[in-house]
């Protein structure tokens, strides 16, 4: 018995001064190097600080939508519903969402409405949309801004980030940059 406790004594040891310690320290050190320090990009418009890695909520109908959030878009606390996808509950929300989505975009029908419109990230602070998500809410932002399709679209083109590399992930667009891009035309 004491040629097994021995052992995972200094393993637990070694793991704890490991991963609180140099592993900890090392990925700090990295961060260090990450344009602002590891702490993300920060904008600051009319006085007020934002995170452009963490999703902010818009429900106006002058702005692009973010994706819904089961934390109410606080940093503090991330996380999904954890609700599975059979979830009475879940469902109803989801088909409450698309209701919502249809009243507030009457030239969308139901099947071109975008996933991501209408269901939490895992996190519930995903910042980005997919191309799609933000193409269908064009309609609504023209209309309401008073502005020509053809503009919101460039909009969208020039805030669309590429996959890395070319082919590591999908075409995305930052919800937070489309809408401070979208408040400037004014």
């Amino acid at each position: 018995m004491k040629e097994n406790i021995i052992p995972a004594i200094r393993l637990t040891l070694f793991c704890a001064v490991f991963f609180s310690g140099i592993y900890t320290l090392s990925i700090l050190g990295i961060a260090q190097l990450a344009p602002n320090q590891g702490k993300g990009e920060i904008v600051t418009v009319n006085g007020k600080h934002h995170h452009i890695n963490v999703a902010q909520k818009f429900v106006d109908n002058k702005y692009f939508w973010s994706r819904p959030s089961a934390v109410d878009y606080n940093a503090a606390g991330s996380g999904g519903s954890n609700k599975g996808p059979n979830n009475p509950e879940y469902l109803a929300e989801v088909k409450t969402r698309i209701d919502t989505f249809l009243l507030k975009n009457p030239t969308v029908q139901r099947s071109e409405v975008p996933s991501e419109l209408v269901t939490a990230s895992g996190s519930g602070l995903d910042p980005n949309i997919s191309v799609q998500g933000a193409k269908v809410q064009v309609d609504r932002i023209a209309k309401t801004r008073n502005l020509d399709k053809q503009k919101v679209m460039e909009m969208i083109e020039k805030n669309t980030e590429k996959p890395l590399l070319g082919m590591l992930g999908t075409e995305k667009i930052n919800v937070l940059r489309l809408n401070i891009e979208l408040d400037k035309l004014k």
